[in-house]
């Protein structure tokens, strides 16, 4: 059985403050160790630690704490984080709820799991309950983290509650039992169905007959393809229009919500695929109701496609984007080979899952989601790992910049921003622009388009500024060690020449923005007051053809200035003086 784990640190701000993700580790004492700093700091009023164990075969976690400290405890936390909650039951009834069923499903998904069977078939089926009986501490066990879950915001012992659900688990199984001997779930056809929800939808428990009915044509299918294939089939059956269509429209939809929420459904569902991008790709696609791969002989999927497509069955949907949320928050990776493959495949399905947004899925949800992803991928290791092939200094700058176009979140963009700047700051990275073997030019072009990266991305405004003019500063430093301006100035024989050639390096993205363009800019209007450069401009340009009127010269002039970051009030003040 594959299973990964990672450790999720949070911290909370006050007797009352919510616990909040500081870090994700994949070492347990490095966790430990930040979960103290933070403590010894003073940077928290309470820590805490939990360990996420991931299950390749169920897609399921597993989650446990293994440290929490601090000036304030609450009390009801570790009773609410380790176990899932639980509403209080009463009477047999009250396991059928929406709640009830959510909790027992966690609480033993992998016996669910195993037998190929949901929560409602489950409490409709006598001879399932009587081998989850036979598991004895499986059933026990499930029990008890209740009763601590409960105890843990009430006065009452544990004891007395175990005591409690054991006598109200035993009623609800000797219900079905009590039932299944007499017959009360009824064997009806496909073409019976909807006759049987007329008939049923006056009764009182005319909802729980139902299901028991439907358990019992389910108990064959041979997988969850299968099961999904039959249920839907049933919706053609539907009255066209009342509360019989409702009832079993709403039952449907619940059993298959059911089987959607389950790891293992969806796996055999949407068939094996190379990592979990392709994976969510594929849940993605058959939440907006698109066709599956070409090829697929997954009847089930096609048909619950079809359905999606068609805007019904809005409970399995809700399921649907549950899961990929789920899978969203995890710490595990899209594409484990390689970071890049994991920003491409995160924006292809963020390209397809926007167009779902709606009343299935919201927008804030989804940006939450992909912030939390992006947060998990800024962090040493990731980094570090994605820098490591990196052959110069200036290329580990372009990955951590592509990087920065691939993930959301001011945070985790600032957090990032501190990759950056100690590589630009390097002496390494100063040494490998003014040492280079490279033309001056294309060092220049180099250190211009990372220059260019910079001020249009989402780092902070003092951040982004202050990147920029390191690299402006180390593009001074270039052109006064080659001499650039020099050389151009002494080899050209007019002032035109000397303009138009300085002209075309700022306006092909050869200088950097700040000192290296302003200082170019200058040169550029200084040859422009030189005597005669205007009549000297038109002579330049009417080479080999007609020459130009003065209006028509002067307008294309400033064209090229304004280019090169020059106004032409500027400019015509230049040419003018």
């Amino acid at each position: 059985m594959a299973q990964s784990v990672h450790y999720e640190i949070f911290s909370r701000q006050g007797s009352k403050g919510g616990w909040q993700m500081v870090d994700v580790r994949t070492e347990r004492e490095s966790a430990l160790n930040l979960a103290s700093a933070l403590m010894g700091e003073e940077r928290a009023t309470g820590v805490k630690v939990v360990k996420e164990t991931y299950n390749d075969e169920t897609g399921d976690y597993l989650t446990l704490k293994i440290f929490e400290t601090g000036h304030n405890h609450v009390k009801t936390v570790p009773a609410q984080e380790d176990v899932p909650h639980a509403l209080p039951c009463f009477k047999p009834d009250d396991l059928y709820s929406y709640h009830a069923r959510a909790t027992i499903t966690r609480l033993i998904t992998e016996f669910l799991s195993r037998n190929k069977i949901t929560i409602t078939e489950l409490s409709h089926r006598a001879d399932m309950l009587e081998k989850l009986e036979a598991t004895g501490t499986l059933l026990q066990h499930a029990i008890q983290k209740v009763a601590v879950a409960q105890a843990a915001s009430t006065t009452t012992p544990v004891a007395q509650i175990i005591k409690s659900l054991n006598e109200l688990t035993t009623k609800g199984f000797n219900k079905v039992y009590r039932d299944e001997r007499k017959k009360y779930f009824r064997t009806v056809p496909v073409s019976g169905f909807g006759a049987l929800a007329q008939e049923l939808v006056g009764e009182a428990d005319g909802a729980y007959q139902f299901n028991g009915a439907i358990a019992k044509y389910l108990r064959d299918a041979k997988g969850w393809d299968e099961k999904v294939f039959r249920l839907i089939a049933l919706m053609n059956e539907a009255p066209a229009e009342g509360p019989a269509r409702t009832l079993m429209l709403a039952s449907v939809d619940t059993i298959i919500a059911e089987i959607l929420a389950g790891s293992a459904a969806l796996h055999e569902l949407i068939g094996a695929k190379a990592d979990l991008g392709e994976a969510l790709m594929s849940l993605v696609q058959l939440f907006l109701g698109a066709a599956p791969e070409t090829g697929s002989e997954s009847a089930g999927l096609i048909s619950l496609t079809t359905r999606f497509a068609a805007d019904e069955l809005p409970e399995s949907r809700t399921a649907i984007a549950n899961r990929i949320m789920a899978e969203f928050k995890s710490a595990k990776r899209l594409c484990p080979s390689s970071l890049e493959e994991e920003f491409k495949s995160l924006r292809r399905i963020a390209n397809r899952l926007v167009l779902g947004i709606g009343k299935y899925l919201s927008h804030e949800r989804l940006i939450g989601a992909f912030t939390l992803r992006s947060k998990r991928l800024v962090t040493h290791e990731t980094l570090g790992e994605h820098m490591a092939n990196a052959a110069t200094p200036d290329e580990k700058v372009e990955r951590l910049l592509f990087v920065e176009e691939n993930i959301i979140g001011a945070e985790n963009k600032r957090l990032l921003a501190t990759f950056v700047i100690p590589i630009i700051t390097a002496s390494n990275f100063e040494h490998h622009f003014t040492h280079s073997k490279m033309p001056v030019l294309a060092r220049l072009q180099k250190l211009a388009s990372l220059q260019a990266r910079v001020r249009r991305s989402g780092f902070q405004e003092n951040q982004r500024q202050e990147m920029s003019e390191l690299l402006d500063k180390l593009a001074c430093v270039v052109e006064a060690r080659a001499k650039l301006f020099e050389s151009i100035e002494a080899k050209s024989p007019s002032h035109v020449e000397k303009a138009i050639t300085i002209l075309k390096l700022c306006s092909s993205g050869v200088l950097t923005e700040g000192k290296l363009s302003a200082l170019a800019r200058e040169l550029i209007l200084n040859f422009l007051g030189r005597p005669g450069f205007l009549a000297a401009y038109i002579a330049h340009i009417s080479q080999g053809g007609e020459s130009p009127s003065t209006d028509n010269a002067v307008a294309e002039l400033m064209l090229t200035l304004g280019k090169a970051g020059i106004t032409a009030e500027a400019g015509l003040k230049s040419i003018a003086a």
